[in-house]
């Protein structure tokens, strides 16, 4: 006697057939972009960004939503085998076209690929974006502070704001250690010569130029008022912070490493992880994500920046410090990043 079929059993063989990771093994085999859900990206394009570096013009598949000017994506390159996944800060060229710009990091595994090997055609994994590092509302004027890798969120805004056309009086002051790693250099100063409100400055610190924290007062535009954003490594942003910000309206600031802990804190404390049981001994001056890291723990995170939220947990007591700002942080039950916060007191972690 044949089998009948009935609603239940024909909707489980329709669901067998299109099954998202079904659908997606045969139907990449035909075209890399064609997924059920995830979103991806094929290389276009390429062209050298200064010395070091290299922007990469990708094209998007359906499933990408876009990101705003300043946000983050997560890319996932697969190597020998393996999908390894970086954060950059991408600007949209058009719709479901953006670019990264990769500077090789030394000892890196991804930015090198990127950077030197990547051919037209390769196909990464693409993510979302994240990030709250936005353009300041009203009309008051911005000042925009970049060191080395800082510039590309920086020009995304720009980018974005000199479409709407530039109502309000804009600095850009960009740090860089040589003339010749200066990233869109003349994209930028040909902003400016289009929009009279907008005035980029260079600083070559290997030329002589001044440190933000060291910058004579000629060369800043009037503080008060002004909207500041801030983004670069650690120490830049925490020098930044220090020199501007009880001056200035608002302070937005965006690192991409931790600084320098010159006034870190000594010793030790105990931390326990409240869902695994185990109590840890992890010292004050690193990251709680390191300090876990180095007991061969492998809590979940992205960007080690602070940024992405991957790695949040609950604090359900003690205290944490800041690491970018120095802040010290002890509201019971409240979230904590791991890789931006360090342990000042005993901790429980929801963990």
């Amino acid at each position: 006697m044949a089998a009948l079929l009935t609603p239940t059993s024909s909707f489980d063989a329709t669901r067998r057939w299109l099954d998202p990771a079904f659908f997606d093994f045969w139907a990449t085999r035909l075209n890399p972009l064609w997924t059920w859900e995830r979103p991806r990206a094929r290389l276009i394009a390429r062209r050298e960004e200064g010395e070091g570096a290299v922007t990469l013009l990708l094209q998007a598949n359906r499933h990408w939503r876009g990101v705003a000017p300043g946000q983050h994506v997560e890319l996932g390159v697969q190597l020998q085998g393996t999908w390894l996944r970086r954060h950059y800060s991408p600007t949209v060229i058009a719709p479901g076209r953006l670019e990264i710009t990769v500077k090789t990091q030394a000892g890196g595994r991804v930015s090198p690929h990127l950077a030197q090997h990547a051919r037209i055609g390769e196909v990464f994994e693409l993510g979302q974006g994240f990030g709250d590092f936005r353009w300041p509302h009203g009309n008051a004027p911005v000042l925009m502070l970049a060191a080395g890798s800082g510039i590309t969120p920086m020009r995304a805004l720009l980018r974005a704001q000199a479409e709407r056309g530039l109502d309000r009086d804009i600095t850009l002051m960009y740090w860089t250690r040589r003339r010749e790693e200066a990233c869109f250099a003349q994209e930028l100063l040909a902003l400016a010569h289009a929009h009279p409100r907008l005035r980029v400055q260079l600083h070559v610190t290997g030329e002589g130029a001044a440190r933000v924290d060291a910058l004579t007062p000629s060369y800043w535009p009037a503080l008060e008022g002004t909207q500041v954003l801030a983004c670069g490594p650690g120490g830049f942003v925490q020098a930044a912070r220090a020199r501007v910000a009880e001056q200035a309206a608002g302070y937005e600031a965006e690192a991409f490493s931790a600084p320098e802990q010159t006034l870190a804190e000594d010793g030790e404390v105990e931390v326990v992880l409240a869902r695994s049981g185990r109590t840890l001994r992890l010292p004050r001056a690193v990251s709680l994500l390191e300090g876990l890291e180095a007991h061969g723990l492998k809590p979940r995170h992205g960007c080690r920046m602070g940024i992405c939220n991957t790695c949040v947990c609950q604090r359900q007591s003690g205290a944490t410090r800041h690491l970018l700002s120095g802040q010290r942080h002890d509201e019971p039950a409240a979230p904590v990043r791991l890789c931006v916060q360090a342990p000042s007191t005993d901790l429980i972690l929801e963990l």
